[in-house]
């Protein structure tokens, strides 16, 4: 399995992206996006993404460099059509227009429809969380890959639908929750698929409703179900979540619901940004947080935890580790990531 370092592959998939014509700009924008999932340990949302997305341009569903459009707006509001462009150009430049809004209006909003995949969630609540904001980002699916089963059911009716929310802090990086509202996100099952190992018991059904371990049962035809957050006995929970989730970034954004006869796949995308400065000082805000986390923290650890973190420490300190040691690519990834580069004349070593 290849070893590379950050730059050498952030670099590698820049190559690859301007040759299925995306500007040096973009090509470079959903790189950094990309890699920086490896290295913090989210792999389902890194380079194993390239041919995804290298599939969806080939297929005429993923257009370069795509105008981002206003179809509508209020001074807090506003409702973007991203012409089926890729979902990280579109989504930093809404996260953008969310946190200006909201230096004037105090709640900003904005809604994306006609949009490919955006990629790993916390990219864009961590941007406000930087600027002293609070960043909220949830996806759906624009009405397609229905591979999340409800409580109870034993066929997907949504997908992973998940959730960020970024929120500033005065030591170290910032909060960033980024967790799907089912057991876990379809790319953790691709990844699983990839490196030839089981899902844990508990990730999926089969298309006859019964418990896997095998992550092929997710893509069979008829397909099996990833299971709602909580699993078997506790689902309702996050069943509930991502049929909100559903809603809010389906119909509010005009990308629609999940629906049995969908015309192609993409997010539709809902961000919530909140300016604290206009409900309390920053400095108070932040100062609050930091005892509430130091409180937290000192809760003595149960048998087997050393320590308690708080979300997203995991992954800033593999992204420490992954930058110092590089990021390792599995065999069947890597395979797939130079075949699909060739179809564009991209030689990938």
């Amino acid at each position: 399995m290849p070893t590379l370092q950050a730059d050498e592959l952030e670099a590698t998939s820049k190559r690859i992206f301007q040759g299925a014509g995306s500007s040096d700009e973009e090509a470079g924008l959903i790189s950094r996006y990309l890699v920086t999932a490896n290295l913090m340990g989210h792999d389902s949302h890194g380079v194993i993404r390239i041919p995804q997305y290298l599939g969806d341009v080939k297929k005429g569903n993923c257009v370069p460099d795509a105008a981002l459009d206003v179809v509508q707006e209020t001074p807090a509001t506003v409702v973007l059509n991203a012409n089926w462009g890729y979902g990280q150009t579109a989504g930093t430049r809404a996260m953008e227009m969310a946190m200006d809004k909201a230096e004037n209006q105090a709640v900003s909003s904005v809604g994306i429809h006609n949009c490919n995949h955006i990629g790993r969630l916390g990219e864009y609540p961590a941007m406000a969380a930087a600027r002293g904001m609070v960043g909220i980002t949830m996806v759906n699916g624009h009405g397609a890959g229905a591979i999340v089963a409800p409580f109870g059911g034993a066929e997907g009716r949504m997908v992973t639908n998940p959730i960020s929310v970024g929120i500033p802090t005065g030591q170290g990086g910032p909060i960033i929750l980024d967790i799907a509202t089912s057991v876990a996100a379809e790319g953790k099952v691709r990844v699983k698929r990839n490196q030839g190992q089981p899902t844990p018991m508990g990730w999926l059904v089969n298309n006859q409703g019964v418990p896997t371990t095998d992550p092929n049962d997710l893509y069979t035809t008829p397909r099996g179900a990833i299971l709602p957050l909580g699993g078997l006995t506790e689902g309702h929970k996050g069943y509930g979540l991502a049929l909100i989730i559903e809603i809010l970034s389906g119909a509010l954004t005009r990308a629609g619901c999940a629906h049995p006869d969908p015309t192609r796949s993409g997010n539709g995308v809902f961000m919530l940004v909140l300016n604290i400065s206009a409900f309390t000082p920053l400095e108070d805000f932040i100062r609050e947080v930091d005892s509430f986390t130091a409180y937290v923290k000192s809760a003595k650890p149960m048998e087997g935890f050393s320590e308690i973190l708080l979300p997203g420490e995991i992954e800033s300190r593999q992204e420490r580790t992954r930058r110092a040691n590089g990021i390792v690519i599995d065999d069947e990834t890597w395979s797939q990531i130079k075949s699909s580069a060739a179809g564009y004349g991209v030689t990938v070593n």
